[in-house]
């Protein structure tokens, strides 16, 4: 009986681990693995591999809470606490490491419960059939995706005021006899930082000093970046955004 009850509590925990590595991995595929991020599976992309590393599971734990300073990795301590240790236990994965049954991080935030409505627009928001050209590529909410762009100050109002989105903030930049249009992190440092958004996802790009120029104004647009989804698909999509931006 003592061995059977053994068995059962050890089926019990290699179930729940394989069930968050699962979820963690589907996290990391709408958030990390965008090409520009972390490749497929771990890989390398624009950022280094993360599988294979000999990371334990405190450093993985951190970096995914903390992000890492002047580096494009950013912190995703706000996701909600199952999430977050979903994706932490899939990343454990790709090192061999097994994360602590009971690991300690607090209550977490307090997410709104969303309506029907706004959890099929979060689902759009990530959708990983739509690729490179899925919202999450660029934008950040709600714990999913990752944040290349400025967050946008009010939510729009209607589908047409969200085709209608102007990008001031782009440029067209000029370097190594190409022009591009770029959104420029830092143009004035010892090595000029930007994404070059010629086609999707956005390349992070480093340039040496005086290597590169820009003038105002891009060709851009904003809306050829939603032509993979239908006009309901966008307005589910709105209504996801408004229920989770802060007001």
């Amino acid at each position: 009986m003592k061995r059977v009850l053994l068995f059962v509590m050890f089926s019990a925990v290699c179930f729940g681990q394989n069930a968050a590595v699962t979820k963690g991995l589907d996290i990391y595929n709408k958030t990390c693995g965008t090409g520009y991020c972390h490749g497929v599976g771990g890989t390398a992309g624009g950022a280094p591999r993360v599988a294979a590393r000999g990371f334990d599971d405190a450093y993985v734990m951190q970096v995914v809470r903390l992000g890492i300073p002047h580096t494009g990795m950013p912190a995703f301590g706000t996701m909600e606490r199952a999430d977050l240790l979903a994706v932490v236990a899939y990343v454990d994965s790709l090192n061999g490491v097994t994360p602590p049954a009971n690991p300690n991080l607090g209550a977490g935030p307090v997410r709104p419960k969303l309506s029907a409505e706004a959890q099929k627009g979060r689902e759009y928001f990530a959708d990983q059939v739509r690729g490179m050209t899925r919202c999450s590529v660029c934008h950040q909410a709600d714990g999913l995706g990752f944040p290349v762009t400025l967050p946008l100050k009010t939510i729009p109002a209607n589908l047409a005021e969200l085709v209608q989105i102007k990008t001031p903030e782009l440029e067209t930049a000029t370097a190594e006899g190409d022009t591009f249009p770029a959104l420029a992190l830092d143009k004035n440092g010892a090595q000029p930082k930007v994404y070059d958004l010629t086609t999707p996802p956005p390349v992070l790009r480093t340039f040496a000093k005086g290597s590169i120029t820009f003038k105002a104004d891009s060709a851009w647009k904003h809306a050829d970046m939603l032509k993979p989804y239908s006009e309901q698909e966008l307005e589910l999509i709105l209504v996801f955004l408004r229920a989770v931006s802060k007001p």
